[in-house]
Order: structure tokens, then C-alpha cells, then sequence
């Protein structure tokens, strides 16, 4: 695989965007860049805060997909493991030395729980969510023939409408069936409330947690009088995670777009009103981009399309340029304003991606910078691990 070569074995342009030592001006575009400065601040405020909360940590690795990210997030961000959402990427972060995984969903195809059930052998603790006790008796069979130990978390649906159980009763059904089969271990419960991160005023979001808390609470109070202990209490996101933190029953986080933030994030809105690209968390991940057409004196044209971004959550922002705006896109071209004309041939923008995820699902490198050097390549191990 190309992503495990040595950086000096690769080309620049053919199989990697940049290499170390580096200007920014240099780099091949487009291209994923992180700001490592902002990007370790990032991760100091939300250790800081987790460890003022007494809360633990689990970043979720379907944003980024990188190994060496979630590395940094465990070596100074303060987190105990990594979240991911499909048994690939589970595979991927785990052959890359991280050793606490939860899959924060279902798995049901007979393939996938193999292979999930082999994970441990590689020394990895893994969790898997479960919202059907159909499903037990499949994971059961599997970690028994891995000979391995499987932890489960019953999920419960508070609000995003997919997956998950709906009444005490039922996670009480699933826990219990959990504790009894072999090779499992019932660890907890899983509480993600989806489209709660993106509501814009921050009593939006207090309001929808109230019912959320409301609804996890019962669980527990059920759980408990059947002697059965939650070692994980986990959801939360970056739109809501003070909510959890605060809440004296959620006892992990499961955040991710907080590390690098996006143009949807930086919407959001805090107590005081203030945008959180203003007041929380600072903007690290763009879109590095490079002008390629300028004929028309008042729109020039960049290398940044549909195939190097996603726009499902809205077109990418201009970093740093007041006069600047991206119009719009197509394969492989955005149409940028420029009514002032300040733009020529091969200028480098930064672009705020309207949504992380999908978009790093689409590149194979980070780059990353520091004072406008290059310091570092990450691979993105764990892109397109769809499956």
C-alpha cells in the first residue's frame, strides 16, 4: 500500500501532495490541510474540559479516518479511545496500534461480525452497539469461534429516527440477554442524538437534551434495579457535549468534528450568541486550493470541486479573504467572486469545508502545516472503508 512507503520513497505530485519542509505556497492542490497550531488547541480545550467535568473522552475517528490523528488525540487531546462506524475502519485504526475501539453501530452481515470478532486478537478492546437481540446470539457465536471477548452497548434511538431501541424495557430485554451470552460482555449504553449537534441557537439544543436526558435516565434507573452496571454511558457531539458533560449521567463523550471544525460547526451559535468559530473552537482542516483561471475580471476559477469536497452541508467558506466568495462548483472547478480582482493564476486559498467528513473521506493525505512549513503527511488510512 502506498500509505505505509516512506514519505521519501514517494513523489511529490504523483503520490503525495507535499512532504515536510515545505512552503504552504508549494503544496499540490487540492489538497487536505491541517493548521496544527489551531488543531492542538483544539484538542487541549476539550481535554481541559473533559477532565474539569470528569468525563471521559472517545473521539470519533469517522471524521478524520487517520490514524496519526487519532494518535495525537489520544497523546495530548486526553481520549481513552476512538469511535468509528464501520468494521473497516475499525480494521484500519486497529492494525495502526489503537487499542480502544467502538463501533457505534449495528453490525448483522455474518462477514463483518467475523471479522469484528477477530479484532481482539490484535490486542484491541472492542465494542460494538446492539439494538436487536437477534443480533446477540450472532456475536456471541462468532467471539466464541474467534475465541475472543466482545463488549455491547445497547443503543438507544433519542431523537435522530435510525438506529436504536425506544423503551426502557427493551434495553432492559437486550442488556440482560447480553449478560448471559458467552463471550460478550454488556458495557453500557449508547444515546446519540443526531440532528441535535446542528441546531444553530444553543436553547435549540438545551431544549431537544431535556428529552434526551429524560429518556436516558429511565434506562438507567431500570438497568439498576436489575444489578446491572453501565461502564459507558456515551453520546454526545460537538454540538451538544457540555450538555452531556454536565448532565451527572452521561459519563463519556463521543466527539469529532471539534478537532478540525467545518462551515456547518462554525454556525453553531453558544450561550451568548456568539458563533462558535468566534468563541469555541477554532477553524484547523481546509481545503487547500489554487486559482487556474482568471480570463473574467470579476470570477476567477479554483481546482476545488465536487470531487475534492462535499457540499451536502452547504459550499465551503473562504478563510481569511472578506472579498472573496465560493459561488459554486462542478466536478472540478469552483467558481469563486472576485469583484475587485485581487486574485491571479496559482494564488492558494483556504477553504472551510461545509462538512468535514465526507469531505477528508475523499482525500488519502493530510497535510500538515505550522507558521505556513510543511511539517508533517499523514495517510488517511481508513477513506472509502465503507464496508
Amino acid at each position: 500500500m502506498v500509505a505505509r512507503q516512506s514519505l521519501d520513497d514517494l513523489e511529490v505530485g504523483y503520490d503525495i501532495p507535499a512532504k515536510p519542509g515545505m512552503f504552504e505556497s508549494e503544496i499540490q492542490t487540492p489538497a487536505m490541510l491541517i493548521d496544527l497550531a489551531a488543531f492542538e488547541r483544539n484538542l487541549d480545550r476539550m481535554a481541559r474540559f473533559a477532565a474539569s467535568r470528569g468525563v471521559r473522552l472517545r473521539v470519533h475517528g469517522k471524521m478524520h479516518k487517520s490514524v496519526a490523528v487519532a494518535n495525537r488525540q489520544i497523546e495530548l487531546g486526553g481520549a481513552c479511545g476512538i469511535c468509528c462506524q464501520k468494521v473497516s475502519e475499525a480494521e484500519a485504526f486497529v492494525r495502526g496500534g489503537i487499542r480502544d475501539v467502538l463501533v457505534t453501530n449495528q453490525i448483522r452481515d455474518p462477514l463483518k461480525i467475523s471479522r469484528l470478532a477477530s479484532l481482539p486478537k490484535r490486542g484491541a478492546r472492542v465494542i460494538v452497539c446492539v439494538d436487536d437481540v437477534a443480533n446477540i446470539n450472532e456475536l456471541s457465536r462468532a467471539a466464541q469461534s474467534a475465541d475472543t471477548h466482545i463488549e455491547c452497548l445497547v443503543e438507544i434511538d433519542c431523537g435522530a429516527g435510525r438506529c436504536g431501541v425506544t423503551s426502557p424495557q427493551a434495553v432492559l430485554d437486550i442488556a440482560m440477554a447480553i449478560e448471559s451470552a458467552p463471550n460478550l460482555k454488556f458495557s453500557g449504553i449508547q444515546a446519540y442524538q443526531g440532528p441535535m449537534q446542528h441546531l444553530v441557537e444553543f436553547a435549540e439544543r438545551e431544549k431537544a437534551f431535556e428529552q434526551v436526558l429524560t429518556q436516558v435516565t429511565a434506562v438507567l434507573a431500570l438497568l439498576k434495579t436489575h444489578n446491572l452496571h453501565c461502564d459507558i454511558v456515551g453520546g454526545a457531539g460537538t454540538g451538544s457535549y457540555a450538555f452531556e458533560a454536565d448532565s451527572g449521567v452521561f459519563n463519556e463523550l463521543q466527539c469529532g468534528s471539534y478537532a478540525f471544525m467545518d462551515a456547518a460547526y462554525g454556525r453553531i451559535r453558544d450561550q451568548s450568541g456568539k458563533h462558535w468559530s468566534e468563541s469555541e473552537w477554532e477553524h484547523a482542516l481546509f481545503l487547500l486550493t489554487s486559482v487556474m483561471s482568471h480570463v473574467k475580471p470579476d470570477v476567477a476559477i479554483c481546482d476545488a470541486g465536487l470531487k475534492s469536497q462535499s457540499v451536502d452541508s452547504g459550499l465551503p467558506v473562504v478563510y481569511g479573504v472578506s472579498d472573496i466568495e465560493y459561488l459554486k462548483c462542478s466536478d472540478e472547478h469552483g467558481v469563486l467572486a472576485d469583484p475587485n480582482g485581487v486574485l491571479k493564476a496559482n494564488d492558494r486559498l483556504r477553504l472551510i469545508p461545509g462538512h468535514c467528513d465526507p469531505t477528508c473521506n475523499l482525500h488519502d493525505w493530510y497535510v500538515g502545516v505550522r507558521d505556513g512549513v510543511v511539517e508533517v503527511v499523514w495517510p488517511i488510512e481508513a477513506r472509502g472503508k465503507s464496508y
